[in-house]
């Protein structure tokens, strides 16, 4: 019973993540743009988008982190690695490239396969295969 409730919750925020992204218009590539485009038709709705889930987590979290544990999970599970180095700089910077010239971050992306068009397909394509390629070429390189 636990995991099936783990399970419904997990459909749950991922349900209300997507439709949070959906009435916010996240989802159509162009607002993404026109908010990357600064001497363009600048659009700053993504920044108040950004802004709002930031201020609901910096308000949220303190709260939930200071229950005993999570509700429907054993323990919590924070990152332990907390210093910045070269790979969390250098993946940002191909996650910021991509999401610019696709104008799709992975939640709008999985949202947006609804619509099912060569592009978004073409786009959750792509992001598989570097997904995978960025694996391989990690293990390869450990190894």
């Amino acid at each position: 019973m636990p995991n099936t409730l783990r399970l419904l919750a997990a459909l749950f925020a991922g349900t209300l993540f997507g439709l949070g992204l959906s009435v916010a218009q996240m989802i159509d590539p162009a607002k993404v743009l026109n908010f990357l485009d600064l001497t363009g038709n600048w659009d700053p709705s993504l920044a108040f988008v950004m802004a709002g889930g930031l201020i609901v987590n910096a308000v949220i979290t303190p709260l939930i982190l200071k229950r005993g544990r999570p509700l429907l999970a054993e323990h919590f599970r924070l990152p332990s690695k907390t210093e910045i180095d070269k790979r969390i700089v250098i993946g940002g910077a191909i996650f910021g490239i991509g999401w610019g010239l696709a104008g799709y971050c992975p939640g709008p992306m999985i949202t947006s396969l609804s619509f099912a068009d060569s592009d978004i397909i073409t786009v959750v394509a792509a992001f598989i295969v570097g997904t995978f390629a960025s694996r391989w070429i990690l293990a390869h390189r450990s190894s």
